[in-house]
């Protein structure tokens, strides 16, 4: 009698544990994205143009490749995706591809872009409208986003 009540115990304790570390998994995966120390600043709306540069933007995965396909370089520029996320941009020369992480666009509370990736635990977002701006204070010009697949 004695054993099979220490039995009972132990099963309900390991049943117990076991529910804890799921809800603790479930939990861990739900944090929020953001920190804001790595916060940018604003979108600059009042910057927006509707110019546009032929600059190629693809997306593969949970990065995107800028190919200049100008005579000009570009230095110390900042990237724009959907008018919220930004990432800045050291040097595009011409003729020059760059592959930038997605994960590295972060928007004025410090949110970072959901890529998507192997671990998300949201849709990924789509790069709808992505822009170059050559320093602060300057308009925005628009870059030519080619789609690839359905979910980029």
């Amino acid at each position: 009698m004695a054993s099979m009540m220490i039995h009972r115990l132990s099963s309900l304790l390991l049943l117990l544990l076991a529910s804890m570390a799921i809800l603790t998994t479930g939990f861990g995966c739900n944090l929020p994205n953001f920190d804001p120390k790595l916060a940018t600043r604003p979108y600059p709306f009042d910057l927006h143009t509707t110019d546009v540069v032929p600059i190629q933007v693809f997306r593969d995965g949970t990065s995107i490749e800028i190919v200049n396909s100008t005579d000009r370089t570009w230095t110390d520029a900042t990237i724009w995706v959907n008018q919220r996320y930004a990432a800045p941009l050291k040097s595009l020369k011409p003729g020059q591809r760059v592959n930038m992480d997605l994960f590295t666009f972060r928007d004025d509370l410090g949110e970072q872009f959901r890529a998507g990736g192997l671990f998300r635990t949201r849709p990924a977002l789509k790069v709808e409208l992505i822009e170059i701006q050559e320093a602060k204070g300057m308009p925005m010009l628009g870059m030519i986003s080619i789609m690839t697949g359905e979910n980029e």
